[in-house]
């Protein structure tokens, strides 16, 4: 979440007037995140929030993201809800960009990982792939492995201006994701972007996921990998194997996960890494001027990668 694009007074009591949801109390820009421009809107009826889509998120993706919002709390899965205005459609247009109103859901994130969040959150994504598995509509991993070349090179390369030496490691382990990117896993409705600030609790339990701007159609281990990476570190950089059992054992009570998702993860694990170093590093690069959003350190995610490729099988993760 962030604010790209600013919204007067004016322009939002007009584009408010096609709901029904009473006088506005509150209106003022969430500052976390980095893909679309949020706002938290108090009004007569309750607190929600106020979206405009933009950056990597297209217009043609956002019936997938909204619909699946309805089908997973239709399934029992927490998170928040589009609203809908007076004509019936969730999707209008303000400052000349795709905006949603979202319930607002309660709850905090936890700032400091512990292995009951794992435990829990192990469940929840577990519940999340069967529960999207009659979801009608698809879409593919925008950013999955055939992207992320095409996205490294749009850095220009300026990679080392980060890091010397960041350029010839991100092309070499290109080559390397490229050539042994696992095929015919179980797939279906991944999250592909659940880190903690994504994840609500209230003390130990889990009250709801939010930002499903990157859900998609992909393996599920996929999703496992990429939550092992943002649950599981510590914040020196250490691999934290307790965390990871809690993760994963958690997960299977709800979903059986088979031999060749295991010996996967290793390689999806690297793979969620780069994804998320690249995407950290073009922002880091290309961050407007004046924008109200904090571009993250891509760095974190190298010394992830690199940690990843000293690994040599599931169990150097504390998992059989």
């Amino acid at each position: 979440m962030a604010v790209y694009t600013e919204v007067s007074d004016e322009e939002l009591r007009a584009f408010l007037g096609a709901y029904d949801l009473g006088e506005v109390l509150t209106f003022k820009g969430i500052a976390e995140g980095v893909e679309n421009s949020n706002f938290l809107l108090g009004t007569r009826s309750g607190n929600y929030v106020l979206t405009l889509y933009e950056k990597r998120v297209h217009r043609e993706d956002l019936p997938f993201f909204l619909g699946l919002m309805e089908h997973l709390a239709s399934r029992g899965i927490a998170c928040p809800l589009p609203v809908k205005a007076r004509d019936g459609a969730v999707l209008h247009d303000l400052r000349g960009r795709p905006a949603a109103v979202i319930t607002f859901l309660e709850g905090l994130w936890p700032r400091r990982v512990h292995p009951f969040h794992c435990q829990e959150l192990g469940a929840q994504l577990a519940r999340l792939h069967l529960a999207g598995g009659d979801f009608a509509l698809k879409r593919p991993n925008a950013l999955s492995v055939g992207s992320w070349r095409p996205l490294y090179e749009s850095c220009d390369g300026r990679a080392d201006q980060v890091c010397e030496g960041l350029a010839a490691g991100l092309e070499r382990e290109l080559d390397r994701l490229e050539a042994e990117w696992p095929a015919g896993l179980p797939e279906g409705v991944i999250h592909a972007d659940l880190f903690p600030d994504n994840v609500f609790f209230r003390d130990e339990k889990l009250t709801g996921l939010i930002d499903f701007y990157f859900a998609c159609n992909d393996c599920f281990a996929y999703d496992l990998a990429i939550c092992m990476n943002a649950w599981c570190f510590e914040p020196d950089g250490a691999f934290n194997a307790t965390k990871a059992r809690h993760l994963l054992n958690s997960y299977r009570g709800q979903r059986p996960v088979g031999p060749e998702e295991l010996a996967a993860l290793p390689i999806l694990a690297r793979g969620a890494a780069m994804r998320f170093l690249l995407t950290r590093l073009y922002d880091w690069l290309n961050c407007p001027a004046g924008a109200l959003v904090t571009p993250k350190d891509p760095l974190e995610y190298w010394h992830k990668l690199r940690f990843h490729q000293g690994v040599r099988g599931p169990g150097a993760y504390g998992l059989t």
